[in-house]
């Protein structure tokens, strides 16, 4: 497919206006592939149909499914704003960043223009007088949320016709899950100040309910009501436990949307910490489709137009990980919303800072959960492993599939990595940790080389070992405890490379896949079946095919090659980092003789760096505990 050329759109490009608005592009079926807005639209549109060789790999791709553009002009760039994530929740175009699944996330809703309120669940946020809280990222957590707010507050959940003349209550009453207006027991007054109360928990205040409470429950002790002074203390103390549980970050006591960011490969993750009045009274975490190869500042603008455009409660201060695009403009629309003045800031020190923190170790957890849960999806990596075995016209299913990744910094504490994936699902017990030995500078084809060789060497000389003249199968690895990865063994001290992979993928294009291909002919396993899966493009190369392979982009197989190879970068960059921060610790001290780690630690507490040291004279160095007039002078000379 070659890039749209600017001639096909002559007429439309010259027809762009100078104005704010938003542009719209659809591929040839008339589907809308991207949402953009624009400040002037003449200028942003015609920016797609310059020179290809400066776009980003998402662009290029992007400009390939062009086949028609439109455009609706706004009054302001504000307005743009508004409607562009309008149109991206209506069409969710491939090429924008999405809430993942977004049709209408779930609202926690009190209608206090009925009689008698209640709290309920619903998906559509309309101007109709009643309270809303959220969105929440799915129905388990506004069903959580509903759940603890019922067991804290004693208001009605059924849905019958409330005349105060039924004969006894429900079940609920004898509980103190409801207080009874069915059959008359409490006024509206008394069922008004429940709903108060629980609006008053949703919304962060719940220093002002405890209060309130203990007034009541005083009152009531004094009244020598000592059952109901009972039911309140019991009360008072479950809000407190459920308080307890929040963190209190902020000692500035205002309401805050506090946003943390985690990515993996194509996935990326936002968690939401819900502030009010200094208090965390709530978080959810949201997945994002259409981030990859996106700037993180562009995958936060994305996210927050849609967050807020559907959000019930503008805080007034939202704290970010990063400063994001459009920020005057964002805040500006914000304040339109709230009524007041918002500031969207990404703080660098302090508590704010600190929450930040907090709020993005709790995205990168959640995304972890979810790239997990998809991997323990039967299903879907069945579906995975037919769709590759499809696409690279494999002879079997690929139940065993090693990939190889190599780290090294302009060739220093080089290694490689091998990690396993069996039936589509990690096998971390068989991952594999090689120190590149014989490759001096930085030479990544050789380094991928001398990895191959060493493992397939083990493969031959077990399989010999066993007198077996077959290649054992994936399915019939023994099962084996999971060790901590970080004591992973190293490759050529394993016991367990007889069994042959059904596929090997190398992380790297053409040059990888033909070294790779050399080795593995010339130790005799060049039937396996080989593949190189390029970063930038996400293209899989295969031997002796001149053009790649491109997976479609929502296709099951891309997805857990894009895993396997997300997690041989991982495993290597962690052995690399692990094998640097080694190497970084050696001085030159460590090379004098007489000098071990307890001296060489009382030389630097007291001069505070090798620096200093060498600028020492004889008898500072010799007046060091442990260190005599000789040693000193060898220190001198070895510095």
């Amino acid at each position: 497919m070659t890039v749209a050329s600017p001639d096909k759109f002559r007429e439309q490009l010259k027809a762009l206006p100078r104005r704010p608005g938003v542009y719209i592009f659809r591929d040839a079926k008339g589907d809308v592939v991207y949402v953009g807005k624009a400040a002037r639209l003449k200028d942003r549109v015609r920016s797609y149909f310059g020179s290809p060789h400066s776009f980003e790999p998402k662009t290029r791709n992007l400009v390939q499914q062009i086949a028609d553009l439109e455009w609706i002009v706004t009054g302001t760039a504000q307005e743009a704003l508004i409607l562009e994530a309008t149109l991206v929740k209506r069409h969710q175009p491939f090429f924008n960043v999405r809430l993942k699944d977004d049709k209408h996330y779930p609202y926690l809703k009190i209608d206090l223009n009925e009689p008698w309120p209640r709290v309920e669940i619903t998906r559509r946020v309309l101007k109709d007088g009643a309270r809303y809280f959220g969105p929440y990222a799915s129905a388990g957590s506004v069903r959580k949320t509903l759940d603890l707010v019922k067991k804290l507050f004693p208001w009605r959940s059924c849905e019958k016709e409330i005349t105060g003349n039924d004969p006894r209550p429900c079940l609920e009453y004898y509980i103190h899950r409801c207080i009874g207006p069915c059959a008359g027991l409490c006024s509206r007054e008394e069922y008004d100040h429940v709903i108060r109360q629980t609006i008053m928990f949703l919304e962060g205040r719940t220093d002002e309910i405890v209060r309130d409470l203990r007034r009541q429950m005083d009152e009531a002790a004094d009244n020598l009501e000592f059952e109901r002074a009972a039911r309140l203390r019991d009360q008072v103390r479950a809000i407190e436990r459920t308080t307890e549980r929040q963190v209190r970050e902020v000692r500035e006591r205002i309401d805050m949307d506090v946003f943390g960011l985690a990515r993996e490969g194509p996935d990326a993750c936002v968690q939401v910490f819900f502030v009010r009045t200094g208090n965390v009274i709530g978080r959810d975490h949201f997945a994002l489709d259409g981030a990859k190869d996106e700037p993180d500042e562009q995958v936060m603008t994305s996210f927050l137009e849609q967050f807020y455009q559907s959000a019930a409660y503008v805080p007034r201060r939202i704290l970010l990980p990063l400063a994001v695009t459009d920020a005057p403009l964002i805040e500006q629309w914000l304040s339109e919303r709230k009524g007041g003045r918002v500031h969207v800031v990404a703080p660098q020190r302090g508590d704010k800072a600190a929450l930040v923190r907090t709020a993005s170790d709790n995205a990168r957890e959640a995304l972890e959960v979810m790239r997990a849960r998809w991997l323990a999806d039967t299903g879907k990596t069945r579906q995975a492993l037919t769709e590759l075995q499809e696409e690279l016209n494999l002879p079997s299913l690929p139940q065993r599939v090693e990939c190889y990744d190599i780290s090294n910094i302009q060739g220093t504490s080089a290694v490689g990595s091998m990690v396993v994936f069996a039936d589509g699902h990690p096998r971390r017990a068989e991952y594999r940790r090689f120190r590149i030995k014989g490759v001096q500078g930085s030479n990544d084809f050789a380094m991928l080389q001398e990895v191959l060789k060493r493992r397939f060497r083990r493969a031959r000389e077990r399989v010999t070992a066993r007198g077996s003249t077959g290649s054992p199968r994936a399915d019939s690895l023994p099962a084996r405890p999971e060790p901590v990865e970080g004591r992973a063994q190293n490759g050529d001290q394993d016991d367990s490379f007889g069994v042959l992979p059904d596929l090997v993928i190398v992380d790297g294009g053409k040059g990888q896949l033909s070294a790779a291909h050399d080795v593995m002919r010339d130790m005799g396993v060049g039937n396996i079946p080989l593949a190189g899966l390029a970063k930038r493009f996400e293209e899989l190369f295969v031997v002796d095919m001149s053009e790649p392979i491109v997976l479609p982009r929502t296709s099951q197989a891309l997805y857990l090659v894009q895993r396997i190879r997300d997690e041989a970068h991982r495993f290597a960059i962690t052995y690399h980092r692990g094998l640097r921060q080694k190497t970084g610790m050696r001085s030159a001290l460590d090379d004098v003789p007489g000098v071990g780690p307890k001296r060489k630690k009382a030389l630097l507490r007291k001069f505070g760096s090798l620096k200093a040291v060498r600028e020492a004279t004889l008898e500072e160095i010799a007046a060091t505990p442990g260190f005599t007039k000789a040693l000193a002078e060898k220190v001198l000379e070895g510095l």
